[in-house]
C-alpha cells in the first residue's frame, strides 16, 4: 500500500461526531448494568498463538531489560482481561486499540478499535441478547436495527447450501463450492480436511448473506472452531460460540469460556504446531494466563465487537476507512 500524502482525517466531523456519540453510549450502557470498566497492557511478552492472527512486534530496552525484551501489541485484550477475572474483578469491558499486521482493506486496518467485555455467570445464549441490546443503544436513531434471528451454525449452512455442515464429506463441499462459482485453490482441491472446506463455504457464500434485513447471530459452532470456548458435550460435540452478523459484515465474536488450564495448553500446543506447519514464527505462550487459569476462572462469557464496523454500519459508510480518522496510509 502507497504512503498518501494528504495530512487530512479520511472521516468526515459529522462521523467523528458519531464515533463520540456511541462511545458515550457504550459507557452508560455498562455503567447502568454495573460492569467495570478497564484498562490493560497494550504490549506483552507473549503473543497469541492462534495461525489466523499475525501480531505486531516491537523491543523494549531499558531498565529491567538491559539486554532488550521482545514485546508483542495485542490483537486482542482477552489475556489480561481474564486474568483480573480470576482475580476477583466481576464483570468488566473495555475500549482499546489492538493491533493486527498484514490486515488491510474494506473492512480491515492494522490498528482498529475492539469492544471486549465479559459477564461473569453468563453463557453465550444470556451474553447474545446483551449483545442484541447493546448494539440497538449505541448505534441509537443513527439507523433502524430490525428484529434479530438466531440460526445455529447447521442451521446457516443447510440454508444457504444444502449441506449439513456436520455429515457432509468434502466432495459435498467441493461440489456447493463448485454449483456457487467459488474458485477453489489448486493446493486445495485433494485437501481432505473438513474444517478448511467449512471455512471456505462459510466466507463465500453463507457470511455475505447473514445479517440482511435483520441482525443474525450464528451459535453452535464445530468443535474444531472452539479456539477459547467451552465445548458443549453431544453428537456431535460442538463449541459453546457465536458470532454476529448485520449487513453480511461481522460484528462480533462470542465464547462461554473455556476455563480449563490443561485443555487451554493443549490448544495452545496445537495452534503452535499448525503456525510450524505453516512456516510462520513460533511465539512465547502467555503463562501468566494459564497461572490465572489454574487459580480459577469465575464462569462467564466474553464477547470482541469490532467497534468501527458498528460506526460504519451507523454512517451508512462503504469503507472503514471512512469512520475512522487516520488509517495506516495517512497515520
Amino acid at each position: 500500500m502507497q504512503l498518501s500524502g494528504d495530512w487530512h482525517p479520511t472521516a468526515s466531523l459529522e462521523t467523528l461526531k458519531l464515533r463520540a456519540r456511541m462511545l458515550t453510549r457504550i459507557r452508560a450502557f455498562f455503567l447502568e448494568r454495573g460492569v467495570l470498566e478497564v484498562e490493560t497492557p497494550m504490549l506483552s511478552a507473549a503473543a497469541t498463538p492462534d495461525p489466523a492472527l499475525v501480531s505486531l512486534a516491537t523491543r523494549y530496552t531499558g531498565p529491567l531489560f538491559p539486554h532488550g525484551q521482545p514485546l508483542y501489541l495485542h490483537t486482542s485484550p482477552e489475556f489480561p482481561m481474564k486474568r483480573l477475572l480470576a482475580a476477583g474483578s466481576g464483570s468488566i469491558y473495555q475500549t482499546c486499540k489492538v493491533f493486527r499486521d498484514g490486515e488491510a482493506g474494506r473492512l480491515h486496518n492494522p490498528e482498529f478499535t475492539l469492544l471486549e467485555w465479559y459477564r461473569t455467570g453468563f453463557d453465550h445464549h444470556r451474553l447474545m441478547q446483551e449483545v442484541e441490546d447493546l448494539i440497538r443503544v449505541a448505534i441509537g436513531d443513527a439507523i433502524a436495527v430490525p428484529p434479530s434471528e438466531r440460526l445455529s451454525y447447521r442451521e446457516a449452512f443447510v440454508r444457504h447450501t444444502g449441506l449439513d455442515p456436520h455429515t457432509a464429506d468434502t466432495a459435498d463441499f467441493a461440489e456447493a463450492a463448485r454449483s456457487h462459482g467459488i474458485h477453489v485453490p489448486e493446493d486445495m482441491r485433494s485437501h481432505h480436511d473438513a474444517a478448511i472446506w467449512r471455512d471456505l463455504l462459510l466466507t463465500h457464500i453463507i457470511e455475505p448473506r447473514l445479517g440482511r434485513g435483520q441482525l443474525t447471530f450464528v451459535y453452535d459452532y464445530p468443535a474444531s472452531q472452539a479456539s477459547l470456548a467451552r465445548i458443549q458435550p453431544g453428537t456431535p460435540p460442538l463449541a459453546a460460540r457465536f458470532e454476529a452478523y448485520l449487513d453480511g459484515i461481522e460484528l462480533a465474536n462470542g465464547f462461554h469460556e473455556l476455563a480449563d488450564s490443561d485443555e487451554q495448553r493443549t490448544r495452545f500446543g496445537r495452534q503452535l504446531h499448525s503456525r510450524t506447519a505453516r512456516k510462520l514464527p513460533p511465539v512465547p505462550l502467555d503463562e501468566h494466563l494459564l497461572a490465572a487459569l489454574s487459580a480459577g476462572l469465575p464462569d462467564c462469557a466474553g464477547v470482541a465487537l469490532g467497534f468501527d464496523r458498528l460506526v460504519m454500519l451507523a454512517a451508512g459508510a462503504r469503507s472503514i476507512q471512512d469512520v475512522i480518522a487516520f488509517p495506516i496510509d495517512r497515520a
